[in-house]
């Protein structure tokens, strides 16, 4: 299983994280929207028995062993362009897409 974050990204979640003791993002899924799943990105404030943890770009990375399989293979990037700025998941297990970008199916 293999989750990657490019060095955009893992700058913004240092920045993001500088406050936090110890530093982890968590990565999953939560079922929402019209397509089925949602993407969810926070700092891991616990870490739970079956969660998975690693390091990437010098970011510890905390996700539940339900989401793996889903994001198993996904880029995280962050882009800032213009006024807009986000996180951008390059996940090859997704198949589709809700309208309006917020939701996907697997």
């Amino acid at each position: 299983m293999t989750i990657k974050l490019t060095e955009a990204a893992a700058r913004r979640v240092a920045q993001i994280l500088a406050d936090q003791q110890p530093p982890r993002l968590r990565l999953g899924v939560r079922k929402s929207g019209c397509s089925g799943y949602a993407y969810v990105v926070e700092p891991a404030t616990q870490v739970n028995d079956d969660d998975v943890q690693f390091d990437d770009q010098g970011v510890r990375v905390v996700v539940s062993a339900d989401s793996l399989p889903i994001l198993d293979g996904m880029e995280l990037d962050y882009r800032k362009e213009g006024l807009n700025e986000a996180f951008k998941f390059n996940n090859p297990n997704v198949k589709e897409s809700c309208g309006c970008g917020e939701s996907f199916s697997v």
